[in-house]
């Protein structure tokens, strides 16, 4: 069938099958491939499963049919043992033409690859990637690889490339290789200068497609195999797109991508040479986080990195109006390798700096390996990004620029235990500026459960099995430390509870610094307020010491009814944000005072009051559970408490009242199940899951159409 592109529908020209008028057996025989003569337009080169045709717009008939058969006796792509006394008919997967037309090459299920002359439908040569000659009795099989009788992966796609000269030619395979290789992925046999077709004998074009000048195997990702891949040219999409490539982008039996230069097969960065969606599984995320930032300090963090030349070109932005919004939503994906992608979600607007940022965690760290990140934290004010890891580190980025671009560092040392470790010497040698690596924190106390990246060189973090600790950027150093159950086992007016009260391991689920005035204070202060998995919500207060260095005082705690899942500081009079900005860090030297209260969100609950004390409204969830909260603007109507239930629903509420405005139904959009890595912004925007690699994003006051 054909379709009209201009009319966007199907146009009325029809093609039967034609392997019937070949085999008057055959039905119902699917077509697996189609493609067009590189030099002739009016030529088609139809793949089936039994065979290839060759067909001919101009004389509106087949001209020639190409059959593959394996005569009893001969081993075939497989070399199964069990099949030489049968004949057998593998069936054909791929069918590519040479980049002049000059011959065919067809792919087959048993991993035979077939060369033939398409002018009488001779065969040339059947192989393999390792044997030759696989179709004729085994006497004459000609054997230089050792895995003869294995079990062989099916051809799955094959691209006849080109060089400049269009005779100059190579074949990329994906599939086709022994369960006994190291790896199965993908296979380039670099053919050479094709002899003339013309002049040549028939033995000379037979051991040229025999013997290849290189037979190259690409590095793939361990532990998956390579299920199809797309070549990347360097100028023009010719010879079907396999016009001297420059890089390929692998799709992995694990639903992720992989990009890889052409032919040499190294890895390739995706950051700003792929479109951001494709990040999702490249490879595949496995934790999330929004940051606002501040629209000034965004437009200028560009990083300078040294890359090749740009995959993708041309095409044309859609047009969107710049809202220009003074914060701007910074969404940070880390995945399974060891990155973190930084990049600018919108508002539906126009994104004035659409580049992403990445940092690299696997060489921060020092190793490849056992890299999960589980928490992340980004202030764009100090410039610094923090990510927490199942292995119990912490590593803390900085915007700085290498003095050095293009040295490889030395070989990373041992990170310290309990302490931090300088790690600014593991840069990246091809980013020049950007995000470097800067301190490590190895606490060796359970994953990372909490982060938080304040915007006044204060870094906090939670650890799985209850401890805290507080970091001064300032110095580097550890000011803080002590685990959560010794200040569980106090109330707010110091005296002990009782221990079965509690449950035995107590970890922080949320963290978040504020400037405000304690209940009892005269003065404004600098606070960390830390939300535990038992409802505890413990208020810290951080004062200026002797030598320059900061200290930490426990100020407080209440107790929610659940796990606390968000803590918004905000000011009493105005409703706007209390958080620890520079500004206001620096308003406090000449007594600048904050009247404050602290909204904190549980799974069961959510109460506004003054801390430390536990004074102030409440509301309970009745039957419902709360698993992601955020305060946001109500566009021109003041803020609201936006909150994502387990029963599927999106709610919001105003504040101080706690009175429900409205609520809507999310359960056809969002996985239900992943609410609790939803991420909510301050301007309404609701990033939720939707499948394993896929997030959808839905704003809260939407247009007034229907969901």
């Amino acid at each position: 069938m054909a379709y009209d592109l201009d009319r966007e529908a199907l146009a009325p020209f029809r093609l039967p099958c034609f392997w019937g008028e070949y085999n008057s057996r055959a039905k119902l025989v699917p077509i697996v491939t189609l493609a067009l003569h590189p030099r002739d337009i009016g030529t088609l080169l139809i793949g089936y499963s039994e065979g290839a045709v060759i067909y001919s717009f101009k004389q509106a008939k087949p001209l020639k049919f190409f059959h593959y058969h394996v005569p009893r006796g001969a081993p075939g792509g497989d070399a199964d043992p069990a099949s030489l006394s049968i004949d057998r008919n593998p069936k054909l997967t791929q069918a590519v033409w040479h980049p002049t037309g000059t011959f065919i090459l067809t792919g087959h299920e048993d991993s035979s690859l077939v060369t033939w002359d398409p002018k009488d439908g001779r065969v040339i040569i059947a192989r393999t990637l390792t044997d030759t000659h696989v179709d004729h009795p085994t006497p004459r099989a000609t054997t230089f690889g050792a895995d003869t009788g294995s079990r062989k992966a099916p051809l799955l796609k094959i691209a006849w490339c080109a060089n400049q000269d269009p005779d100059d030619t190579g074949i990329f395979i994906c599939g086709g290789a022994s369960d006994l290789m190291p790896t199965r992925g993908l296979t380039f046999f670099e053919m050479g200068k094709t002899p003339n077709y013309t002049t040549s004998s028939w033995q000379v074009i037979t051991e040229h497609f025999e013997n290849p000048k290189r037979q190259r195997m690409i590095p793939t990702p361990p532990n998956v195999d390579v299920v199809n891949f797309c070549l990347i040219p360097r100028k023009t999409p010719w010879y079907a797109g396999a016009h001297d490539p420059i890089a390929l982008i692998a799709v992995l039996s694990s639903g992720e991508l992989t990009t890889l230069s052409f032919p040499s097969g190294y890895p390739i960065s995706a950051v700003n040479q792929l479109h951001v969606s494709l990040t999702y599984v490249h490879p595949f995320i496995g934790a999330a986080n929004i940051a606002c930032v501040d629209r000034a300090r965004w437009l200028g963090m560009t990083e300078t990195r040294t890359s090749g030349p740009p995959l993708l070109k041309g095409g044309a932005e859609a047009a969107h109006p710049l809202k220009r919004f003074e914060d701007r939503s910074v969404i940070q994906t880390a995945h399974a390798d060891g990155s973190i992608c930084l990049w600018d979600m919108g508002h539906g607007d126009e994104i004035e700096n659409g580049a992403m940022l990445k940092a690299d965690v696997s060489r921060a760290v020092g190793r490849v390996g056992n890299v999960q990140v589980t928490r992340m934290s980004f202030s764009g004010a100090a410039g610094e990004l923090a990510a927490g890891l199942k292995t119990g580190e912490v590593v803390v980025f900085r915007w700085v620029r290498n003095n050095y671009p293009g040295r490889e560092p030395p070989a990373p040392g041992p990170n310290k235990p309990n302490e931090l470790t300088n790690i600014s010497e593991r840069k990246d040698p091809d980013l020049v500026e950007g995000l470097h690596p800067f301190t490590l924190l190895q606490q060796q106390d359970g994953p990372v459960t909490a982060l938080k990246v304040s915007d006044i060189g204060f870094i906090a973090a939670g650890f799985g099995n209850g401890t805290l600790a507080v970091i001064d950027m300032r110095g580097p150093a550890v000011i803080y430390s002590i685990h959560l159950s010794e200040l569980s086992q106090k109330d707010k007016s110091g005296a002990f509870r009782r221990q079965s009260q509690q449950p035995q391991t107590i970890w922080a689920t949320t963290l978040e610094f504020s400037v405000m005035t304690l209940d009892g204070d005269s003065y404004s202060s600098i606070l960390l307020h830390v939300g535990t998995n038992t409802g505890l919500l413990v208020t810290l207060k951080i004062l200026p010491g002797q030598g320059g260095r900061y200290t930490v005082d426990v100020a407080g705690s209440t107790t929610l009814g659940d796990a606390i899942v968000y803590i918004h500081p905000m000011s009493a009079a105005s409703g706007k944000p209390a958080f620890a900005s520079q500004s206001v860090v620096a308003g406090l030297r000449t007594g600048l005072r904050v009247d404050g209260v602290l909204l904190a969100v549980s799974k069961s609950d959510v109460r506004v009051f003054k801390p430390a004390s536990d004074k102030g409204a409440h509301k309970s969830w009745d039957s419902r559970l709360c698993d992601a909260a955020a305060v946001s603007h109500c566009l021109d109507f003041g803020i609201a408490l936006v909150c994502l239930f387990g029963d599927g629903s999106a709610r919001s509420y105003s504040i101080p009242s706690l009175r429900e405005i409205g609520s809507v139904k999310l359960d056809h959009i969002l996985d239900v199940k992943k609410f609790g890595e939803a991420l909510i912004t301050d301007s309404g925007d609701i990033v939720g899951w939707t499948g394993p690699s896929q997030m959808a994003l839905v704003n809260i006051w939407g247009t007034g159409q229907v969901l």
